[in-house]
Protein backbone atom coordinates (compact mmCIF):
# COMPACT_ATOMS: atom_id res chain seq x y z
CA UNK A 1 0.00 0.00 0.00
CA UNK A 2 2.81 2.34 0.82
CA UNK A 3 4.33 1.76 -2.62
CA UNK A 4 1.01 2.55 -4.33
CA UNK A 5 0.57 5.73 -2.30
CA UNK A 6 4.09 6.88 -3.22
CA UNK A 7 3.43 6.21 -6.92
CA UNK A 8 0.20 8.15 -6.82
CA UNK A 9 1.87 11.03 -5.02
CA UNK A 10 4.67 11.06 -7.55
CA UNK A 11 2.18 11.05 -10.42
CA UNK A 12 0.38 13.98 -8.87
CA UNK A 13 3.62 15.91 -8.44
CA UNK A 14 4.59 15.28 -12.05
CA UNK A 15 1.19 16.42 -13.27
CA UNK A 16 1.42 19.59 -11.20
CA UNK A 17 4.91 20.27 -12.51
CA UNK A 18 3.80 19.75 -16.10
CA UNK A 19 0.88 22.11 -15.56
CA UNK A 20 3.18 24.73 -14.08
CA UNK A 21 5.49 24.47 -17.08
CA UNK A 22 2.62 24.90 -19.53
CA UNK A 23 2.37 28.65 -20.26
CA UNK A 24 -0.95 30.25 -19.49
CA UNK A 25 -2.90 31.73 -22.38
CA UNK A 26 -2.24 35.40 -23.13
CA UNK A 27 -5.68 36.43 -21.92
CA UNK A 28 -5.19 34.61 -18.62
CA UNK A 29 -1.69 36.04 -18.29
CA UNK A 30 -2.66 39.68 -18.81
CA UNK A 31 -5.73 39.41 -16.58
CA UNK A 32 -3.58 37.96 -13.81
CA UNK A 33 -0.84 40.58 -14.23
CA UNK A 34 -3.28 43.42 -14.73
CA UNK A 35 -1.30 44.64 -17.74
CA UNK A 36 -0.40 43.82 -21.32
CA UNK A 37 2.96 44.54 -22.95
CA UNK A 38 2.54 46.05 -26.41
CA UNK A 39 5.53 45.92 -28.75
CA UNK A 40 5.91 49.19 -30.70
CA UNK A 41 8.47 50.90 -32.93
CA UNK A 42 10.26 54.20 -32.48
CA UNK A 43 10.57 55.37 -36.08
CA UNK A 44 8.07 53.57 -38.32
CA UNK A 45 5.62 56.40 -39.01
CA UNK A 46 2.73 56.29 -39.57
CA UNK A 47 2.37 52.69 -38.32
CA UNK A 48 4.14 52.93 -34.96
CA UNK A 49 6.52 55.63 -33.74
CA UNK A 50 7.58 57.78 -30.79
CA UNK A 51 6.54 61.42 -30.67
CA UNK A 52 7.94 64.32 -28.66
CA UNK A 53 10.34 64.60 -25.75
CA UNK A 54 8.23 62.24 -23.63
CA UNK A 55 8.42 59.59 -26.40
CA UNK A 56 4.68 58.96 -26.56
CA UNK A 57 3.98 55.99 -28.84
CA UNK A 58 1.39 56.47 -31.54
CA UNK A 59 0.47 55.48 -35.07
CA UNK A 60 -2.07 53.49 -37.05
CA UNK A 61 -1.12 50.08 -35.65
CA UNK A 62 -0.57 51.40 -32.12
CA UNK A 63 -4.07 52.85 -32.09
CA UNK A 64 -5.51 49.61 -33.45
CA UNK A 65 -3.81 47.70 -30.61
CA UNK A 66 -5.19 50.14 -28.05
CA UNK A 67 -8.73 49.94 -29.47
CA UNK A 68 -8.61 46.13 -29.52
CA UNK A 69 -7.54 45.99 -25.89
CA UNK A 70 -10.25 48.46 -24.88
CA UNK A 71 -12.73 45.90 -26.24
CA UNK A 72 -11.33 42.61 -25.02
CA UNK A 73 -9.69 43.60 -21.69
CA UNK A 74 -10.72 47.17 -20.81
CA UNK A 75 -9.36 47.08 -17.23
CA UNK A 76 -5.88 45.92 -18.21
CA UNK A 77 -3.09 48.52 -18.11
CA UNK A 78 -1.20 49.12 -21.37
CA UNK A 79 2.58 48.94 -21.13
CA UNK A 80 4.75 49.77 -24.17
CA UNK A 81 8.07 48.22 -25.17
CA UNK A 82 10.14 49.56 -28.09
CA UNK A 83 11.12 46.81 -30.54
CA UNK A 84 13.20 46.58 -33.69
CA UNK A 85 12.59 44.53 -36.82
CA UNK A 86 15.30 42.13 -35.60
CA UNK A 87 13.97 41.40 -32.10
CA UNK A 88 10.22 41.51 -32.68
CA UNK A 89 9.82 37.82 -33.48
CA UNK A 90 11.81 36.33 -30.59
CA UNK A 91 10.32 38.68 -27.98
CA UNK A 92 6.77 37.90 -29.09
CA UNK A 93 7.54 34.19 -29.39
CA UNK A 94 8.90 33.91 -25.84
CA UNK A 95 6.09 35.95 -24.30
CA UNK A 96 8.14 39.01 -23.28
CA UNK A 97 5.82 41.01 -25.52
CA UNK A 98 2.15 40.05 -25.53
CA UNK A 99 1.17 41.74 -28.79
CA UNK A 100 3.29 43.25 -31.55
CA UNK A 101 1.92 46.53 -32.87
CA UNK A 102 4.64 47.44 -35.37
CA UNK A 103 4.61 47.06 -39.17
CA UNK A 104 5.33 43.32 -39.30
CA UNK A 105 4.81 41.28 -42.46
CA UNK A 106 2.84 38.06 -42.12
CA UNK A 107 4.63 35.26 -44.00
CA UNK A 108 4.80 31.47 -43.79
CA UNK A 109 8.23 31.43 -42.15
CA UNK A 110 7.12 33.74 -39.35
CA UNK A 111 3.92 31.76 -38.86
CA UNK A 112 6.12 28.96 -37.54
CA UNK A 113 7.11 31.26 -34.65
CA UNK A 114 4.06 33.42 -33.95
CA UNK A 115 0.43 33.93 -34.86
CA UNK A 116 -0.93 36.89 -36.81
CA UNK A 117 -4.25 38.65 -36.55
CA UNK A 118 -6.36 39.45 -39.60
CA UNK A 119 -4.51 41.78 -41.98
CA UNK A 120 -4.91 45.48 -41.19
CA UNK A 121 -2.57 46.97 -43.80
CA UNK A 122 -1.19 45.93 -47.17
CA UNK A 123 2.14 47.50 -48.00
CA UNK A 124 2.67 48.08 -51.72
CA UNK A 125 6.10 48.63 -53.27
CA UNK A 126 5.89 51.65 -55.58
CA UNK A 127 8.05 54.71 -56.30
CA UNK A 128 8.37 58.31 -55.21
CA UNK A 129 9.18 60.85 -57.94
CA UNK A 130 9.37 64.62 -58.18
CA UNK A 131 5.86 65.98 -58.68
CA UNK A 132 6.81 67.72 -61.94
CA UNK A 133 8.71 64.75 -63.43
CA UNK A 134 5.87 63.37 -65.53
CA UNK A 135 6.89 59.83 -64.52
CA UNK A 136 3.96 57.49 -63.91
CA UNK A 137 5.33 54.05 -64.85
CA UNK A 138 8.46 52.03 -64.15
CA UNK A 139 8.89 51.60 -67.90
CA UNK A 140 9.71 55.32 -68.10
CA UNK A 141 12.75 54.67 -65.89
CA UNK A 142 14.60 52.74 -68.61
CA UNK A 143 18.30 53.72 -68.26
CA UNK A 144 17.47 56.34 -65.62
CA UNK A 145 18.99 56.26 -62.14
CA UNK A 146 16.87 54.77 -59.36
CA UNK A 147 17.39 54.94 -55.61
CA UNK A 148 16.58 52.06 -53.27
CA UNK A 149 17.57 51.18 -49.70
CA UNK A 150 20.02 48.34 -49.12
CA UNK A 151 18.42 45.17 -47.81
CA UNK A 152 14.87 45.95 -48.92
CA UNK A 153 12.72 43.75 -51.13
CA UNK A 154 12.52 46.67 -53.60
CA UNK A 155 15.97 45.76 -54.96
CA UNK A 156 14.92 42.25 -55.98
CA UNK A 157 11.57 43.46 -57.29
CA UNK A 158 13.26 46.05 -59.52
CA UNK A 159 15.52 43.38 -61.01
CA UNK A 160 12.53 41.17 -61.70
CA UNK A 161 10.55 44.01 -63.27
CA UNK A 162 13.50 44.99 -65.50
CA UNK A 163 13.92 41.41 -66.70
CA UNK A 164 10.21 40.82 -67.26
CA UNK A 165 9.71 44.09 -69.14
CA UNK A 166 13.06 44.28 -70.97
CA UNK A 167 14.10 47.61 -69.42
CA UNK A 168 17.36 48.62 -67.76
CA UNK A 169 16.93 50.00 -64.25
CA UNK A 170 20.29 51.20 -62.84
CA UNK A 171 19.91 51.21 -59.06
CA UNK A 172 21.93 53.10 -56.44
CA UNK A 173 21.61 51.84 -52.87
CA UNK A 174 21.30 54.12 -49.86
CA UNK A 175 22.26 52.83 -46.42
CA UNK A 176 18.81 53.87 -45.12
CA UNK A 177 15.59 55.42 -46.38
CA UNK A 178 16.68 58.98 -45.69
CA UNK A 179 19.89 58.60 -47.70
CA UNK A 180 17.93 57.02 -50.56
CA UNK A 181 15.41 59.86 -50.54
CA UNK A 182 18.25 62.40 -50.57
CA UNK A 183 19.32 60.99 -53.95
CA UNK A 184 15.87 61.79 -55.30
CA UNK A 185 15.68 65.13 -53.54
CA UNK A 186 19.07 66.23 -54.88
CA UNK A 187 18.37 65.10 -58.44
CA UNK A 188 20.86 62.22 -58.41
CA UNK A 189 17.98 59.78 -58.86
CA UNK A 190 14.77 60.01 -60.87
CA UNK A 191 12.82 57.74 -58.52
CA UNK A 192 13.03 56.16 -55.09
CA UNK A 193 11.46 52.69 -54.76
CA UNK A 194 10.11 51.42 -51.42
CA UNK A 195 6.94 50.41 -49.56
CA UNK A 196 4.29 53.08 -50.09
CA UNK A 197 3.65 53.81 -46.41
CA UNK A 198 7.36 54.32 -45.75
CA UNK A 199 7.68 56.51 -48.85
CA UNK A 200 4.78 58.59 -47.60
CA UNK A 201 6.41 58.99 -44.19
CA UNK A 202 9.73 60.13 -45.67
CA UNK A 203 8.02 62.58 -48.03
CA UNK A 204 5.92 64.05 -45.22
CA UNK A 205 9.05 64.76 -43.15
CA UNK A 206 10.97 66.31 -46.07
CA UNK A 207 11.61 70.00 -46.66
CA UNK A 208 9.09 70.15 -49.50
CA UNK A 209 6.38 67.46 -49.17
CA UNK A 210 4.37 68.94 -52.04
CA UNK A 211 7.31 68.48 -54.38
CA UNK A 212 7.01 64.68 -54.50
CA UNK A 213 4.35 62.07 -55.19
CA UNK A 214 3.95 58.30 -55.10
CA UNK A 215 3.23 56.71 -58.48
CA UNK A 216 3.78 53.60 -60.57
CA UNK A 217 2.66 50.01 -60.76
CA UNK A 218 2.63 47.88 -57.63
CA UNK A 219 5.78 45.74 -57.75
CA UNK A 220 4.84 43.68 -54.72
CA UNK A 221 2.32 43.55 -51.86
CA UNK A 222 2.89 42.48 -48.26
CA UNK A 223 0.17 41.88 -45.63
CA UNK A 224 0.92 43.67 -42.35
CA UNK A 225 -0.77 42.52 -39.14
CA UNK A 226 -0.71 42.56 -35.35
CA UNK A 227 1.00 39.50 -33.91
CA UNK A 228 1.08 37.48 -30.71
CA UNK A 229 2.24 34.18 -29.27
CA UNK A 230 1.61 31.07 -31.35
CA UNK A 231 -0.88 28.38 -30.40
CA UNK A 232 -3.17 30.67 -28.40
CA UNK A 233 -6.54 30.30 -30.18
CA UNK A 234 -8.48 32.03 -27.40
CA UNK A 235 -6.48 35.26 -27.67
CA UNK A 236 -6.41 35.16 -31.48
CA UNK A 237 -10.18 34.73 -31.60
CA UNK A 238 -10.62 37.71 -29.26
CA UNK A 239 -8.26 39.98 -31.24
CA UNK A 240 -9.65 38.93 -34.63
CA UNK A 241 -13.19 39.37 -33.35
CA UNK A 242 -12.49 42.91 -32.14
CA UNK A 243 -10.74 43.89 -35.38
CA UNK A 244 -13.47 42.38 -37.55
CA UNK A 245 -16.10 44.28 -35.60
CA UNK A 246 -14.11 47.51 -36.06
CA UNK A 247 -13.73 46.84 -39.78
CA UNK A 248 -17.44 46.27 -40.32
CA UNK A 249 -18.45 49.31 -38.28
CA UNK A 250 -16.17 51.58 -40.31
CA UNK A 251 -13.90 52.37 -37.34
CA UNK A 252 -10.75 50.95 -38.96
CA UNK A 253 -11.38 53.09 -42.04
CA UNK A 254 -11.66 56.18 -39.82
CA UNK A 255 -8.41 55.32 -38.03
CA UNK A 256 -6.73 54.79 -41.41
CA UNK A 257 -7.95 58.22 -42.58
CA UNK A 258 -6.58 59.80 -39.40
CA UNK A 259 -3.05 58.46 -39.92
CA UNK A 260 -2.73 58.36 -43.70
CA UNK A 261 -4.85 61.26 -44.97
CA UNK A 262 -4.97 63.84 -42.17
CA UNK A 263 -2.07 65.91 -40.73
CA UNK A 264 -0.04 63.88 -38.25
CA UNK A 265 2.71 64.78 -35.78
CA UNK A 266 5.45 65.78 -35.52
CA UNK A 267 5.33 67.81 -38.78
CA UNK A 268 1.52 68.07 -38.82
CA UNK A 269 1.50 67.30 -42.54
CA UNK A 270 -0.68 64.63 -44.19
CA UNK A 271 0.80 61.60 -45.93
CA UNK A 272 -1.95 61.74 -48.58
CA UNK A 273 -1.91 57.97 -49.08
CA UNK A 274 -5.44 56.78 -49.91
CA UNK A 275 -6.48 53.29 -48.89
CA UNK A 276 -5.64 50.72 -51.56
CA UNK A 277 -8.35 48.67 -53.25
CA UNK A 278 -6.73 45.56 -51.74
CA UNK A 279 -7.13 46.86 -48.19
CA UNK A 280 -10.68 48.06 -48.89
CA UNK A 281 -11.53 44.51 -49.93
CA UNK A 282 -9.88 43.09 -46.81
CA UNK A 283 -12.01 45.31 -44.59
CA UNK A 284 -15.06 43.74 -46.26
CA UNK A 285 -13.68 40.20 -46.13
CA UNK A 286 -11.06 39.95 -43.33
CA UNK A 287 -8.44 37.20 -43.49
CA UNK A 288 -4.99 36.36 -42.14
CA UNK A 289 -3.42 35.06 -45.35
CA UNK A 290 0.41 35.27 -45.50
CA UNK A 291 2.65 37.10 -47.96
CA UNK A 292 2.86 34.06 -50.20
CA UNK A 293 -0.83 34.45 -51.05
CA UNK A 294 -0.11 37.93 -52.42
CA UNK A 295 2.53 36.93 -54.96
CA UNK A 296 2.17 39.00 -58.11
Amino acid sequence: MKLVWTSLALAGMLAATAQAQTPAGTMEKIQSAGKIVLGVRESSAPMAYAIGADRKYAGYHVELCEKVMARIAPKVKLEYMALTAQNTMPLVENGTVDMGCGPTTNNLTRQKQVSFAVTTYVSQVRMAVRADSGITSFKQLDNKNIAASAGTTAVQLLRKYGKDNNVTLPTSLGKDHFESFLMLESGRADAFVLDDNLLAGVIASSKNPDGFKIVGEVLGSEPIALLFRKDDPVFKKAVDGALTEMMRSGEVAKIYDKWFMQPIPPTNKPLNLPMSDTLKQLLQEPNDKPLEAYAN
